[in-house]
């Protein structure tokens, strides 16, 4: 099979892992003349519309595989044509792809062949070839294989920028249904031991380097009955313990020759956007999951963004005034991000924040005006109206300065 072919077939089976970002890891360039590629500058700039990193290099070492995931197109009895690469073809590809300036990087994981140590070691191979026969300083992010030996996973710290290790379903019910083959104490042990490496790496100045970019994991959504509460908490759970850069959600994907233990459909995508924004609270906006999904059916609403939703439900906590509120309570105004945030409580300093300086901090002026007051403008009774939901779903135009 020729190079071309691989590439279309392994480029394809990579498709479905959502794991690529490149944020986090230290800065190597190649000012000077030496060694190709950098880390700064172009890497993780472009990325698609769903939030997915489209500037790397990102297929599989192989699609053939000894497991027999049933939520996986390139199980071991999937039809699906099968490909390999060799170390040496990898490596050409990254190095060609890079130089036409296609890429700023190399995302490579593999089906499981032979055993996970083997495996583990082709992949290690290519990081290492990279960086020292070709002096490589671009990004890599390897996907590693849970069960493979300490000493491979502690090889590819040191060439890769970034690990990662999916866990790929939230609940370990769900694993042992459609993925028996799968043990999730050994993927959260592989997780572990990473975590301990990375710690070292960043508290020792001597230290090798190691993964500066630290890891990350994938769950596939709607392959199972598990409800985004559930999600939200393994994600939840997974962060506290490992130090986890990212959790990644990928929407079921219906594969050929499907088992009937899988859903006829996909999730909405909408459901997967909602659990990153869901995500994105309880990183960065001090929300815990019990507040994000608070209905009895452990869902997300799909109509509106959780924040919104949260507030809705919570009325009783509006309206903030805009000049005596803590930076914990404005965070948990709709339509405020961290920047705005922080603008406001650097100006207010000086002096009151009015309503129309919100056009000049740059927020969604509708979004805001029901949760908060203002020296010119109070909400009177908007948050008691029966559809202040549907006036902040609807397009903007219908709240202004002016209510």
């Amino acid at each position: 099979m020729d190079l071309s072919r691989k590439l279309a077939i392994l480029a394809d089976a990579a498709k479905y892992d959502a794991s690529c970002a490149s944020s986090g890891t230290s800065k190597r360039d190649s000012v000077g003349g030496k060694g190709i590629g950098s880390t700064e500058g172009a890497i993780c700039h472009s990325y698609a519309p769903d939030g997915r990193c489209i500037s790397l290099l990102k297929i599989l070492l192989t699609n053939a595989c000894a497991f027999d995931c049933l939520y996986c197109v390139n199980r071991a009895s999937s039809n699906v044509p099968r490909a390999r690469f060799t170390v040496e073809e990898v490596v050409k590809l990254t190095l060609d792809f890079y130089r036409r300036n296609y890429i700023e990087g190399l995302f490579l994981s593999s089906g499981i062949i032979r055993s996970p140590d083997y495996t583990m070691e082709q992949v290690v191979r290519v990081a290492k070839s990279l960086r020292l026969d070709h002096d490589f300083k671009g990004y890599i992010h390897l996907k590693t294989i849970p069960d493979a030996s300490d000493e491979l996973l502690a090889e590819a710290g040191l060439y890769a920028d970034r690990l990662s290790i999916n866990i790929e379903l939230p609940t370990e019910g769900g694993l042992k249904q459609l993925a028996p083959e799968k043990d999730v104490r050994a993927i959260r042990r592989s997780m572990g031991r990473l975590r301990v490496r990375i710690d070292e790496a960043g508290e020792e100045k001597k230290a090798p380097r190691f993964a500066p970019g630290g890891q990350s994991t994938q769950m596939i959504v709607g392959a199972d009955a598990a409800d985004d509460r559930a999600i939200l908490s393994t994600s939840s759970n997974l962060y506290s313990s490992y130090r986890l850069k990212r959790v990644y959600y990928s929407a079921f994907s219906p594969i050929p020759d499907a088992s009937q233990s899988l859903p006829p459909k996909a999730p909405p995508l909408m459901r997967e956007h909602r659990l990153y924004q869901a995500d994105w609270l309880m990183r960065f906006y001090g929300f815990d999951v019990n507040e994000i999904v608070e209905g009895e059916d452990g869902h997300l609403a799909l109509d509106m963004d959780p924040k919104l939703a949260w507030a809705l439900r919570h009325r009783e906590r509006f309206p903030l005034d805009v000049n005596r509120a803590t930076r914990e309570e404005l965070l948990r105004v709709p339509g405020f991000g961290k920047t705005a945030v922080e603008r406001i409580l650097t100006a207010r300093r000086v002096r009151a924040i009015r309503a129309e300086d919100l056009l000049r901090l740059r927020v969604p002026v509708a979004r805001v005006l029901p949760f908060l007051i203002f020296p010119d403008h109070s909400p009177h009774r908007l948050l008691d109206r029966m559809d202040l939901k549907s006036r902040l779903v609807a397009p903007p135009r219908q709240l202004s300065l002016g209510i």
